[in-house]
Formats: C-alpha cells, structure tokens, sequence
C-alpha cells in the first residue's frame, strides 16, 4: 500500500509540474507604472491608412475601418501595409492573438524598406511567435539595417494572456534610440550612440502588419510547424496609431510632411529623446521578470560578441 500512495503522489507531481509548464499565464505580476505614451496620439483608420500586401481574402475591414482582422489558412496568411513611408516615429496597435494550438503561426507588427532596398532594406520587428502544447505566444523584437545578416533578437514571455483581449505593441523609433514597448511598459532600448552605426536603421520605412506561416522556424526553431487542424487563425487589430517624418523617398532631399508632425513631436521631441526614470525601471523590471534570450549573451552563435553588447 505504501509503495502505491508512494507512486500515485509521484504520478500527482509530475502532474503538477507538467500543469505548471503550460502556461506562462501563471506568473502574477504587479506591473510597473509607466507614462501611456499610446494616450498621446489620434488613432488612425485602418481602411484609409493601408494598402494589401497579400491574402487579401483574409484580411476584414470592421467597424468603420477602426479595426482588422487577418487570418492564416491553408491557402494563405495576409498583411497589410501603410501608404506612407516614414522617416522616424511613433507606431502602436493593439492586438488581440489567436487562441489554442499555434505552433508556427506568426503575427508581425514591423518596419521595413525591403520593397525599396531589397539588398540593403532596414526593420525593425516586432514578432509574436505561436505557441506548442506546453508554452505560451513569444515575444520577439529584432533589429535589422542595411541588408547585414546579422539579426539582434531578444525573446519574451508576456505577463497576460495576450489571446484574450487587445494589448498595445508599440515601437518609437528616432534618431536617439529604437524602444519596443508593450502595453506601454519599455521591453528593450536600442540606442543610436554612435558605436554600430551600420546597425542602426536609417531610411524611410513603412509599417506592416502580418500573420503567415513560419513553420521553418518559429516554434522550438521549427520543431512545432503549422497544424492546420486548428486553421484558421485568425488576430485583431484595433487603436492604430502612426505619428512621425512621413518622406517620399523617391524625391531627393525630401523633407518630413508638416501634417505628419503633433504638437508632441516623437521624432525629435524632448520627451523622446530618451527614457525616464520611471520607463527605465520598467524595463528592467521587464528584462529581469520575463527575457529569456538575448543575442548579446549567445555565446554558441557569436563567438565575438556585437559591438553594442560590449
């Protein structure tokens, strides 16, 4: 009898440990309290601020061009692109992301130029990557310029459920630094001081957003592919908001558009030119709770470490 209450409090164990894998829901955090940068700019109509990339099928235009939604199926993902191209800014969105099974599926909320630099295109990415049976969506954040190979990810678990309601996924990008925020707490800072220069993303870029089919790599970097058993996923978007240097590249010396620019200025405004007190806090908070990858301590991919991890 021992040995069997011995075996089933073992079996009732691994149960539990197994439970607790599942779902990084489970951590309960107080979160930080931080400025609501997303509170400082107008919303933007979905209908009238982007054009179709791809998957057009798939892609619904809701409530008076104020929200999308896109899916990925058998037949194919979908995205969107802004008309403007933009020299520095502010872009957010809140993103509501599939639920259940998701392994493979990325949703991409980035900027990039590769239409117009396909050998030398900048981005800057933010990428949600879907989860297997035992994890939760992923948070990367990537930073790409001038066509280099190099990529400079770091990954993230969330502190939410980010499939039951929408939270803002935000990126402030300007001459000083690149922030990539969630719900407006600061996740990760890419300065611009002057010692990788090359690495810093530096011509007009539009915003996309994306959901498609990353099977080779997202999950478990491509153990888990698609299954389309569970098709179609589909992800909202809702609160847009892109405010910055709108340019038109194909016009020499073109200069930002005087309609572009608020009255709080994210491209060079003094409150953009760095982080306060209280958003640095947040951020390591963010970094210690919830990073678990950072190119800058990949020791196995970069045997000499990126001028910027130094």
């Amino acid at each position: 009898m021992a040995i069997f209450q011995h075996i089933i409090l073992l079996l009732c164990l691994s149960l539990f440990c197994a439970t607790s894998l599942v779902s990084s829901h489970n951590r309960h955090y107080t979160t930080p309290s931080v400025p609501r940068l997303t509170d400082l700019f107008s919303h933007v109509s979905v209908n009238k601020s982007f054009s179709n990339v791809f998957g057009g099928p798939n892609i619904k235009i809701l409530n008076n061009g104020s929200t999308a939604t896109f899916a990925l199926d058998k037949t194919s993902g979908s995205g969107l692109a802004s008309w403007n191209k933009y020299n520095y800014g502010f872009f957010s969105a809140a993103i509501k992301l599939p639920a259940g099974l998701t392994s493979g599926v990325v949703v991409a909320f980035y900027l990039s130029n590769a239409d117009m630099y396909p050998h030398s295109h900048d981005e800057i990415d933010i990428e949600l990557l879907g989860n297997d049976k035992r994890i939760d969506w992923v948070l990367q954040t990537n930073v790409y310029a001038n066509g280099v190979s190099t990529g400079r990810e770091e990954k993230f678990y969330f502190w939410f459920n980010p499939t039951l309601q929408h939270h803002y996924y935000s990126i402030l990008w300007n001459s000083h630094h690149i922030v990539f925020l969630v719900d407006n707490i600061p996740v990760r800072e890419f300065p611009n001081n002057g010692k990788f220069s090359a690495a810093y993303p530096s011509k007009p870029m539009s915003l996309y957003v994306t959901i498609w089919d990353g099977s080779q790599w997202a999950t478990h970097g491509g153990k888990y592919p698609v299954n389309y058993k569970y098709a179609p996923f589909v992800t909202s978007l809702t609160d847009v908001e892109m405010v910055g240097c709108i340019v038109n590249p194909k016009q020499a010396n073109s200069s930002c558009s005087t309609a572009s620019v608020s009255s709080i200025d994210p491209v060079e405004g003094p409150d953009f030119v760095k982080l306060s007190n209280q958003q640095m806090s947040a951020m390591v908070w963010a970094r210690r709770k919830l990073m678990f990858y950072s190119y800058c301590k990949d020791i196995s991919r970069f045997k000499v470490l990126l001028p910027e991890c130094k």
